[in-house]
């Protein structure tokens, strides 16, 4: 017997009804690619969102088409979240940041027919325009006036949104109908599209207002240091509209200084970013001599590769509550949140961090377990890392356009690639991704593990560990370490500070000081790059020797 409650679809548009009808005043600020403060609020944005929404309908965008943003974080980004997903058409973000064959390819191979991008974008899209083959239009998100002079293949954002009057409805249509398509970084090969639903959206936005989630509320003004383009910013733009919370958007702004002097001015409750970005926040304040005590967060949100324990430490010391969660593209993104359980209220500072530092436990939904090398589920006491296996409905059950193949097994679980444990509490570890896990004479050493040792150092600002070339053991770690200005400390040091931190056959078997480490365009380490211009570096230092 069916039970009689209403089915209403879970869909995108409804969130931003819901932000217009009952927090309409609730602000949205945005720092413009023009360099301009815009201020506006949610019934403006919803206001906007229908403007956009009949002007992609006018040029020709049908349910199922992919809308392509290359943009920052600005108000015209968030609106085309809602236009876009609202009409049934698919919002198609992609990242600036990447290679422009990259970008090319992503482009080509979501079908983008509309492409919408920032003024700072132009020679990039210029560069591209002949080899994107399904690319109609080319609308810059900007005023007429701010329109580059004598390009009549381009079209205005602004002038297109004047010629619209707003007078539409959302339709309503499938809750399974895909919303939004986002690719991954592409570390291994070419980026894979992940393809999200409305209903997959709508049940990670409510996750994120849970108070063992992001605890995101209408009381909260959060600084997004997430890119929009980046797995739909962790879901943020959803949720804010879900409770109504004030969103401030960065633009292209994302140095120490403007995230700080913004958050400020703003009185920012909240915020989510990489730890490259905070690492870089910190960095300004340790250089200008402010007190972190004057960030005016309560909560900052880290996510996107671990994050070490020192930044932890140091955000609470400067009475912020700082936590982890973890999940990936493919998870949209959130699915492990590290939140304090009731008995670790009484325990001390550090050790509360020890548990911050986790990458925490699986929300409502989600099912985890980790399996070994064959298959075969491995307990969750903590004992044992694997590989960190995960199903539920806002997981991915394959990519855009079946590349991959089948890429869940019988069961319905998602190989994730990262290793990790389990402890008897759900509280996930992550070790290492599969393909940076250093195997030494048969043995797993977790690079993860000694770079956030070694962070702990004062004289260390960014360290990276990768697996390289030995004779004897096949593999072993190398450290590369970014010193601190003014810094001399010398690899001495640092292997005597990691002595008592980590067991004695992980240490490094060499640490090299580097001017700078590189990252991905989504601000992880680049450890592909680094292994491959580091390989046979222990081989070498061999070879030289007396």
């Amino acid at each position: 017997m069916l039970g009689l409650m209403q089915d209403r679809p879970l869909l995108i548009s409804s969130l931003l009804t819901h932000a217009e009808r009952y927090h309409p005043r609730s602000e949205i600020v945005s720092v413009t690619c023009e360099d301009e403060i815009h201020r506006t609020d949610w019934a403006g944005i919803a206001r906007r969102a229908r403007k956009a929404a009949q002007a992609l309908r006018r040029l020709g965008v049908k349910p199922g088409d992919r809308v392509g943003t290359l943009a920052w974080n600005t108000h015209r980004h968030l609106e085309l979240y809602y236009a876009a997903a609202g009409i049934g058409a698919v919002l198609h973000t992609v990242n600036p940041r990447l290679f422009p064959d990259q970008i090319e390819y992503i482009l080509n191979h979501g079908a983008a027919e509309v492409l919408l991008f920032d003024a700072p974008f132009l020679d990039l899209v210029d560069g591209l325009a002949d080899r994107l083959k399904t690319v109609k239009h080319r609308v810059v998100l900007s005023p007429a006036s701010h329109m580059p002079k004598g390009r009549a293949d381009l079209s205005s954002y602004e002038a297109l949104l004047a010629s619209e009057d707003g007078a539409l409805d959302w339709p309503v249509f499938d809750e399974k109908q895909a919303s939004g398509l986002c690719y991954t970084s592409g570390t291994t090969g070419n980026p894979k599209g992940v393809l999200y639903s409305h209903r997959s959206t709508v049940l990670h936005a409510f996750l994120c207002c849970q108070v063992d989630g992001l605890q995101l509320s209408r009381a909260d003004a959060t600084l997004l240091a997430v890119p929009l383009f980046h797995v739909n910013a962790w879901g943020i733009p959803y949720a804010s509209a879900l409770c109504g919370a004030k969103l401030v958007l960065p633009g292209p702004k994302l140095d120490g200084k403007s995230l700080y002097d913004l958050a400020r001015a703003e009185e920012c409750t909240f915020s989510l970013g990489v730890p490259t970005v905070w690492i870089g926040l910190f960095k300004y304040l340790d250089e200008n001599g402010i007190n972190p005590e004057t960030l005016p967060f309560q909560r900052v949100l880290m996510g996107g590769s671990a994050a070490p324990r020192a930044l932890l430490q140091r955000f609470h010391d400067a009475g912020v509550h700082a936590f982890q969660a973890w999940g990936m593209s493919e998870t949209s993104p959130v699915a492990t949140v590290a939140s304090l359980l009731p008995d670790h209220r009484d325990l001390p500072k550090s050790a509360q961090i020890d548990i911050l530092a986790r990458q925490g436990r699986a929300m409502f939904g989600v099912d985890l377990k980790i399996v070994d090398e064959s298959g075969a589920e491995l307990p969750q006491d903590g004992s044992v890392s694997g590989e960190l296996m995960v199903r539920g409905p806002w997981v991915t059950s394959g990519y855009y356009g079946g590349v991959g193949g089948q890429v869940v097994d019988e069961g319905g679980w998602f190989a994730t690639g990262d290793v990790a444990k389990i402890d008897g509490e759900g509280f996930v570890t992550l070790t290492d991704r599969s393909k940076d896990v250093i195997k030494s004479g048969g043995e797993w050493i977790s690079s993860i593990e000694l770079e956030n040792a070694a962070l702990g150092h004062p004289a260390v600002e960014a360290a990276a560990v990768v697996g390289v070339t030995h004779e004897r053991w096949q593999e072993r770690p190398l450290m590369l370490v970014v010193r601190k200005p003014g810094s001399d400390v010398a690899s001495a040091d640092i292997l005597s500070y990691l002595d008592d931190r980590v067991v004695r056959w992980w240490l490094p078997d060499d640490v090299v000081f580097v001017d700078h480490l590189p990252l991905t365009a989504t601000g992880k380490l680049d450890k592909k790059v680094l292994r491959e211009a580091w390989k046979d570096h222990l081989v070498k230092v061999d070879a030289s020797a007396p």
